[in-house]
């Protein structure tokens, strides 16, 4: 990572959201963590792209997925999708992917 941290896949997920299909990527990335990490957000900012580009595209090529939309998430502990946890740090960022790579999307 660009950040130096070490990210591990916890899931992924495939959801359907309106008419696209959206593939959510879940990693564990303790480095984050508001009172122990040293990583912050800003830190982590450039991981968001080089896990989407190096990991995501292949993994979609390599399995034959459709995406219209890819979630990345960096979480310091697991966290069941959709549910809350005051305690645990997450980032998020969205991209669609391209022919020449992923795209940041402002969600």
């Amino acid at each position: 990572m660009p950040s130096g941290q070490p990210v591990t896949l916890s899931e992924i997920l495939v959801d359907e959201v309106g008419a696209e299909q959206w593939l959510r990527f879940r990693f564990l990335a303790p480095g984050i963590a508001r009172d122990t990490g040293e990583v912050s957000y800003a830190d982590a900012e450039g991981d968001f792209q080089a896990l989407c580009d190096d990991f995501v595209l292949p993994y979609i090529a390599d399995f034959a997925l459709d995406a219209d939309v890819v979630v990345i998430s960096l979480m310091d502990r697991p966290v069941a999708f959709g549910t809350s946890d005051p305690d645990a740090t997450q980032f998020f960022e969205a991209f669609r992917p391209g022919p020449d790579g992923c795209v940041w999307e402002a969600l």
